[in-house]
């Protein structure tokens, strides 16, 4: 007898050939505990242009096991860009996506089931502990704190990568802008979250490719994306000095007329002119964030180029 639900399961693969034969024995375990809940499980593999021989294993894989779809980009456009490629081959009850790389543990998903099962359309698993470097822990707070403060209130402080939805936010995910924070934007839509917690395991295989160059980039996407605060906070800001400057003015024309006006030195002048020129490039910066988010939100350029796929 068919399952009457099906799983499906999102990977994005980037330079994970080492442990992917890992995650195949994992992902067999868990098809056993889902099949035993009457739940099928949909695999869809995405390689996100890596550069070593993560498609040949993801072809193993998908001799192994048939059903498993593998979708092949030409090249490398970005962890959430090939997780939203994935999106549109979901065919499932409900859907999440998981890590290539073994950090997040297999029986998280089957209690997340249970829960989705139980009723709840969107369930995160928030990380009670990870075991990363003392200085990822740190950015990764301060991340997690600006999402707090400048985007969305409620937002899990320790964050979660884990997350598995009903169908019915599919369409959403699948339309979503270009650059857009999936995990911020389906906590966004408003949908009461069931929060679970886990502890982050520690990478066994390979080395991760997420640079501190693509964390500030994901940072400065999330925020552009979710938030005005930045623009009005800059605002403020220049509300703020404009009325020091207003008390400046109006205090060199009362030591004006009391003829108390003294000769003002080079070094200060110069040092407010670096200053306030260096805060009109931060908000002209600002300002050339969100323009660009729309220009490339209104361009054609697809989000993604899928190679071949083989279903």
């Amino acid at each position: 007898m068919k399952p009457a639900k099906t799983l499906s399961i999102i990977v994005a693969v980037y330079y994970n050939a080492e442990s992917l034969p890992h995650l195949h024995e994992q992902l067999i375990q868990l098809e056993e505990m889902l099949h035993s809940r009457q739940i099928d499980l949909e695999l869809i593999f995405v390689d996100d242009g890596s550069g070593d021989n993560s498609l040949e294993q993801l072809l193993k894989i998908k001799a192994a096991r048939p059903a498993t779809k593998v979708i092949n980009l030409s090249r490398n456009f970005g962890a959430v860009a090939a997780s939203k490629t994935g999106f549109q081959f979901v065919t499932g009850d409900a859907f999440t996506m998981l890590s290539a790389d073994l950090q997040e543990p297999i029986e998280q998903i089957v209690l997340m089931v249970d829960e989705w099962v139980n009723g709840h359309k969107f369930v995160v698993a928030a990380r009670a502990a990870r075991g990363d470097p003392p200085v990822t822990k740190f950015f990764a707070s301060i991340y997690y704190l600006l999402l707090e403060f400048m985007v969305i209130k409620g937002y899990p402080q320790g964050g979660y990568d884990l997350m598995l939805m009903d169908k019915v936010m599919l369409p959403y995910l699948q339309r979503s802008t270009k650059n857009t924070n999936p995990n911020v934007y389906a906590f966004w839509l408003g949908f009461n979250p069931r929060v679970l917690s886990y502890s982050r395991l520690e990478r066994q295989h390979g080395r991760s490719r997420w640079t501190f160059r693509k964390k500030l980039k994901f940072l400065f996407d999330t925020v552009t994306g979710f938030s005005v605060m930045p623009i009005r906070m800059l605002s403020g800001f220049g509300v703020f000095v404009a009325f020091l400057s207003f008390l400046y003015g109006i205090s060199l024309v009362v030591s004006a007329v009391l003829g108390d006006v003294e000769v003002q030195g080079f070094a200060t002048l110069a040092a407010l002119i670096s200053f306030f020129s260096g805060l009109i490039l931060v908000m002209l910066g600002a300002i050339g964030e969100y323009l660009w988010r729309v220009f490339d939100a209104v361009s054609s350029k697809p989000e993604a180029v899928i190679e071949e796929t083989f279903l």
